[in-house]
This record gives C-alpha cells, sequence and structure tokens, in this order.
C-alpha cells in the first residue's frame, strides 16, 4: 500500500486508514494490533503533513508470502520532505495533546527508527501480528 499526500491534506489520513486497513484484512494480526496500526501511521502522518513542508509519502507492507495463518510483521514507513531528525519529546504539563507520536511510536511498535531519504526522512515501525502490547 503506497499513498502520497500533499502538505496539509489532513482529509487524505482517511484514506490512508481505509488503504491500511485493507492492507490489515490480509495480515493475521489481532484486532487490538490492527488498531495500534491505524493509530500510529495516523500520529506519523498527521506528523509529516502538519510540521514539513512537503506533504508525505505512507508505505504499508507484509513480507512476501504473509497470509492470515501465517502472521508475521508489518512495515509501516512515512517520508517527509524536511531536513532535521525527530526525537520523541517528554511530556511536560502545558503539552496538551500535541507532540506525543512518537512517544506512542516509541511505546506500542516491536521496533521503529528514522533514516535520511533524500531531502527528508522515512519514519518506520513495525508490529508483530500476535505480539502483545
Amino acid at each position: 500500500m503506497t499513498r502520497q499526500l500533499r502538505r496539509g491534506e489532513l482529509t487524505g489520513i482517511s484514506d490512508v486508514r481505509r488503504a491500511l486497513r485493507e492492507l490489515l484484512r490480509q495480515w493475521g494480526g489481532s484486532p487490538e494490533q490492527a488498531h495500534v496500526a491505524e493509530l500510529l501511521t495516523s500520529e506519523l502522518t498527521t506528523n509529516a503533513l502538519v510540521h514539513t513542508d512537503g506533504g508525505a509519502v505512507v508505505r504499508a507492507r507484509l513480507p512476501r508470502g504473509t497470509h492470515a495463518q501465517v502472521g508475521g510483521r508489518l512495515l509501516v514507513e512515512v517520508r517527509d520532505f524536511a531536513d532535521g531528525m525527530p526525537r520523541p519529546r517528554r511530556e511536560t504539563p502545558d503539552a496538551g495533546t500535541s507532540g506525543r507520536g512518537l512517544l506512542l511510536v516509541e511505546a506500542m511498535a516491536e521496533t521503529w527508527g528514522v533514516r535520511e531519504h533524500g531531502a527528508g526522512k522515512v519514519i518506520w515501525f513495525e508490529l508483530a501480528a500476535d505480539a502483545p502490547n
């Protein structure tokens, strides 16, 4: 699954979630893991659209040969076109609901990371179909 969104195109997040749900039907992960995948993808996509100038490219994929009976790992990547590497912000009393996306990824993903990619970066995470959170 690949979706490209323009800067500020927040209405496109619902399309990303819909496409991700289609992919998740093939995954074999628990309903809880599917919910986590949707939540983390939405958070990273929103961050890219709100805090960068070039939009976002969202990719999600399963290992080749993954079927519902097999399970496996889900990989989600969100690319933006901004310089600089993000860091999870530690909560402060006045933070409100802003700045929690990477904290959620850090807490809920099995693995995650950031890598440079041309003019920008890719933030990625993986979830195992059967991993408890």
